[in-house]
């Protein structure tokens, strides 16, 4: 019988917090602190939903969903701190703790033991090196889109398009959230996964992203980050792409300038300017259609090749997990 997703998500914190345990008290808080937290775990998740659909055994469908949640928490601590961020599901984020070499060092041991739980897993028999070479593309690709996600604020650019934006975010987010997941549960069964897990899992990671980006300036306490902490940041969104492309040459202006200043120098009352011009331009309603469109595209797709894997119960809890990516948060 196929469990159920809180039963799951428990079964994953189990194993995460079982992993990371650690003699030294401070050591093992550091590292525990984000998994601790919480979360919807949904990577995790997706992986041993995808595992089980493909026939793929609960021990390795859980350790790999292991595996991408241990990455999936030190990006974030990475990302924080690259990003300057205040908060991170619901607390202060951990480089505001503690002092940020020693979160930053936590993200680098999270990251060490994501490896040594893959490579666990090889030995064990659990799956092939075709998931460790997975993997390998999830921190590459992600690791590129950070790249150009940090550069484009470093370098104060603002003439973007949205193919920048979704190429962008096909690296940074979209890939390690639905594409892996997908691709994995194939290779946890010995199987090849086909190319549409990738065509497919990117319009929907995208429109998750793209929702993301919605609830940073719509959202309320349940979402767990800084309301409004994109415009803080400069993140360069498809809703603030969209708005500037139809901007007055004054609005626009006023909006460039603002998001050339570092944070700490960004004023408040700006900012607020510019998160109420957002909602009020149709700028944030036109990208919830966009991911709402990319949602539908992809699983349409996905839909007749999910319904029919060996694993019928667990291909159907994959399917509604991977409408709930953006359903639940339009």
């Amino acid at each position: 019988m196929t469990p159920a997703p809180q039963e799951v998500r428990q079964a994953l914190q189990e194993r995460l917090l079982a992993h990371l345990a650690h003699p030294d008290p401070l050591y093992q808080a550091l590292l525990q602190d984000y998994p601790r937290r919480g979360g919807k775990m949904l990577r995790g998740l997706l992986t041993v939903y995808a595992g089980l659909a493909h026939g793929a055994s609960w021990e390795a469908a859980l350790a790999a969903g292991t595996a991408l949640e241990l990455f999936q928490n030190w990006v974030l601590i990475h990302d924080d701190i690259e990003d300057a961020s205040e908060e991170r599901r619901g607390r202060p984020t951990l480089h505001r703790l503690h002092p940020m070499p020693l979160a930053l060092n936590a993200g680098d041991a999270l990251h060490g033991e994501m490896w040594g739980l893959l490579q666990e897993g090889l030995e064990a028999g659990l799956w092939g090196p075709g998931v460790l070479g997975e993997f390998h593309q999830v921190v590459r690709r992600t690791a590129y889109g950070q790249h150009l996600d940090l550069l484009w604020t470093l370098s104060g650019r603002l003439d973007l398009t949205p193919e920048d934006y979704h190429r962008m975010v096909a690296h940074k987010a979209a890939y390690y959230t639905a594409v892996a997941p997908l691709r994995l549960g194939a290779l946890l069964a010995g199987h090849a996964p086909p190319p549409l897990y990738e065509a497919a899992g990117l319009q929907l990671g995208v429109a998750f992203q793209i929702m993301d980006d919605v609830l940073n300036l719509e959202g309320d306490e349940a979402y767990g980050k800084e309301r409004a902490g994109d415009l803080y940041e400069g993140k360069r969104t498809l809703i603030l792409i969209r708005f500037l492309e139809g901007a007055t040459p004054e609005e626009g202006a006023r909006a460039r300038a603002l998001l050339r200043l570092p944070r700490e120098a960004k004023p408040e009352a700006e900012v607020r300017w510019l998160w109420e011009r957002l909602l009020a331009s149709g700028a944030v309603a036109w990208a919830k259609e966009e991911a709402l469109r990319l949602m539908t595209e992809g699983l349409g797709t996905l839909k007749p090749h999910l319904e029919a894997l060996p694993q019928r119960q667990a291909a159907q809890e994959l399917l509604d997990l991977l409408t709930a990516l953006v359903a639940r948060r339009a």
